[in-house]
C-alpha cells in the first residue's frame, strides 16, 4: 500500500488513497484535531493499513499547523492512536483465540447436526454447549428459565458499575423430519465462537464489560426466546447480536412479523357409506377453510403471506371425520398489518364451518413474532468489522427486501438495541430444505460462521472500548420505536 496523500484545507482533511478520497470535515480550527482520529480510524479499517502505516500517517497527522492548540492536538491524537492500536491488537487476539478453538467447535457442530432436536426437547444440545463453556471457564446457569435454556458469562476482572453487558445468542432446535436445514447448528457455534474472542479480549484488560451467552431453544415456531424476555432473562442486557446463515450476507435483513394459528373443526361421525346423512364432515369444512384462504390471496398485498396444512383429516375413509384441524402461519411486514390478515382469516374460518354444519374454534398464538428492528449504529459496527475481515455485503435491495422470513429475534430487538445479520454459505439454496441442511455440515460453512463469529466479536469489542456507543444505540432504539407508533 502506497502512503496516502494528505492535504490540510481551511477547516478539513482531504485523504486520498489511489482511486479513494475520503474527506474529514471540522468545524473551526479548534475542533480541527477531533477528526483526526477518525482519519486513523477509517484508514485502518476501510484502507487496511498496517500498524506502522498508520504511525506514519498519525505523526503527518498530529505535526499539522490548523489547530489552535498544537500541543493538545498531538497529546489527544497520540493518545487516541495509542487506544486504535491497543484495539487492533486486541481484536487479532479475539480472532486467534476463535481459530484455536476451531476443530473442537466443528466437532460440537457436527454433533448437533447428527443430533436434531425439535423445540423445547434440545436436550443432548443443551448439555453439550453447556459443558463446553463450562470447560473455557465461563459461568453457567443451566436450564436457565427454561429447561433447554442456558445462560453462560464472563466479564472483566474489575467490571466497572457501568460498563456495557453484551448478549449473544445460540439456537439449536432442529426442523421435524429434516433436521438442521436451518442451520442452527452454525448459529449454536457461532455463538460459542464469538463467547471466546471476547473473553479472549476482556483478559487482556483493555477493555471493561460483561458478555452474556443465552442458549435459546424453539425459535422454529415455538418462541423460546418470548419466553425467555417475559421470564426477564434480557433485562440487564445492554444490547444483543446474533448472526444466521443464509445465501446473502445482509446486516440489516427483513424479518416480518408472524402468527400462528390452529383451527379445529368439529363435526359428526357417521358411517361414510350406510348413514352419510347423519353425519357432519369436519374434513370438508378444512377442505373449504383451505380452499378459502387460498382465494383470498389474491387480494393480498405483495409483502403478505399465509400458508397452512392440515394436520388431521380423520382416520378411515369409511367414516366421517368427526374432527379436523389446520394450522396456519399468517406474516406481514408489520404487527399492525398482521392484525388485519388476522381479521380476514376469522372469516375464512367461519364461513367454512357454516357452510359444512360444523362448529369451529380457532386460537392465535399469543406468542406472535415481532418483525425484526435492525440497531443501525449496531449494524454499521458489524459492517465495518466485516468490511475489514473481507467480507462482500450484499447492497442488492431486490434481494435485501425480497427476504422475509421470522423469527423470535424479533421480539428481542423490541426489548433493546439488536442485531441479527444474515451470512451467506456460498449457496442459492434455501433454507428448511434438505439440500441447504447437507451444506450446514460442511468444512466450507464452519469457516464462513467463525468468519462472522469474528466480525460479531470484534463489534463487541468495539462497544466494550466506547461505552458511550450503547447510549446512542439506546437512543436510536427509541426513537425506532417511537416512529414505529406514530
Amino acid at each position: 500500500m502506497s502512503e496516502p496523500i494528505i492535504r490540510f484545507m481551511h477547516n478539513h482533511i482531504l485523504v486520498k488513497e489511489d482511486s479513494k478520497l475520503v474527506e474529514f470535515t471540522g468545524t473551526r480550527y479548534p475542533d480541527l484535531c477531533c477528526v483526526l482520529m477518525n482519519v486513523l480510524n477509517i484508514y485502518k479499517c476501510r484502507l487496511h493499513a498496517s500498524l506502522s502505516q498508520l504511525h506514519s500517517l498519525y505523526f503527518r497527522l498530529s505535526s499539522h499547523r490548523l489547530c489552535c492548540n498544537q500541543e493538545y492536538c498531538q497529546y489527544w491524537c497520540l493518545s487516541s492512536f495509542h487506544k486504535l492500536c491497543n484495539m487492533t491488537e486486541v481484536k487479532s487476539l479475539a480472532s486467534a483465540a476463535i481459530d484455536r478453538e476451531s476443530a473442537n467447535l466443528r466437532k460440537i457442530s457436527l454433533d448437533i447436526w447428527e443430533h436434531p432436536e425439535l423445540c423445547f426437547e434440545e436436550r443432548h444440545a443443551h448439555d453439550v454447549l453447556t459443558d463446553f463453556l463450562e470447560s473455557k471457564g465461563f459461568l453457567v446457569e443451566r436450564h436457565y428459565k427454561l429447561d433447554t435454556a442456558f445462560r453462560a458469562t464472563i466479564s472483566s476482572k474489575e467490571l466497572q458499575q457501568d460498563a456495557p453487558n453484551i448478549g449473544v445468542m445460540c439456537e439449536y432446535d432442529a426442523l421435524p423430519g429434516i433436521g438442521h436445514a436451518c442451520g442452527h447448528n452454525l448459529i449454536a457455534i457461532l455463538g460459542l465462537s464469538v463467547a471466546l474472542g471476547v473473553k479472549e479480549a476482556l483478559d487482556t484488560g483493555n477493555i471493561n464489560g460483561k458478555l452474556t451467552v443465552l442458549g435459546c431453544p424453539a425459535e422454529e415456531g415455538g418462541g423460546g426466546k418470548i419466553d425467555l424476555i417475559n421470564a426477564g432473562a434480557y433485562k440487564d442486557l445492554s444490547i444483543a447480536m446474533m448472526a444466521h446463515p443464509s445465501q446473502f450476507n445482509l446486516p440489516t435483513p427483513v424479518y416480518v412479523a408472524m402468527s400462528p394459528v390452529k383451527v379445529k373443526y368439529q363435526g359428526k361421525a357417521s358411517h361414510a357409506s350406510s348413514f352419510p346423512w347423519d353425519g357432519l364432515n369436519a374434513l370438508d369444512a378444512a377442505v373449504l377453510c383451505y380452499q378459502n384462504v387460498s382465494c383470498m390471496r389474491q387480494q393480498f398485498k405483495p409483502t403478505w403471506r399465509v400458508h397452512g396444512v392440515i394436520t388431521n383429516g380423520g382416520d378411515k375413509p369409511n367414516i366421517i371425520p368427526a374432527s379436523a384441524e389446520l394450522l396456519y402461519y399468517a406474516r406481514a411486514p408489520s404487527s399492525y398489518e398482521l392484525q388485519d390478515i388476522q381479521k380476514r382469516l376469522r372469516g375464512c374460518f367461519d364461513g367454512a364451518a357454516t357452510a359444512t354444519g360444523c362448529t369451529v374454534t380457532y386460537n392465535f398464538d399469543p406468542k406472535t413474532y415481532d418483525s425484526l428492528m435492525s440497531n443501525r449504529s449496531l449494524a454499521a459496527l458489524y459492517v465495518k468489522n466485516g468490511d475489514s475481515l473481507g467480507i462482500e455485503f450484499e447492497h442488492d435491495q431486490h434481494k435485501i427486501l425480497k427476504q422475509g422470513g421470522s423469527t423470535d429475534m424479533g421480539n428481542v430487538s423490541r426489548v433493546l438495541p439488536s442485531i441479527h445479520p444474515k451470512y451467506s454459505l456460498n449457496t442459492s439454496v434455501s433454507l428448511h430444505t434438505t439440500e441447504f441442511r447437507d451444506i450446514a455440515r460442511t468444512e466450507s460453512a464452519h469457516e464462513t460462521t467463525l468468519l462472522h463469529a469474528k466480525a460479531l466479536s470484534m463489534t463487541a469489542i468495539d462497544v466494550f472500548s466506547d461505552p458511550s456507543l450503547v447510549l446512542k444505540m439506546k437512543e436510536e432504539f427509541k426513537q425506532q420505536l417511537k416512529s414505529e407508533t406514530e
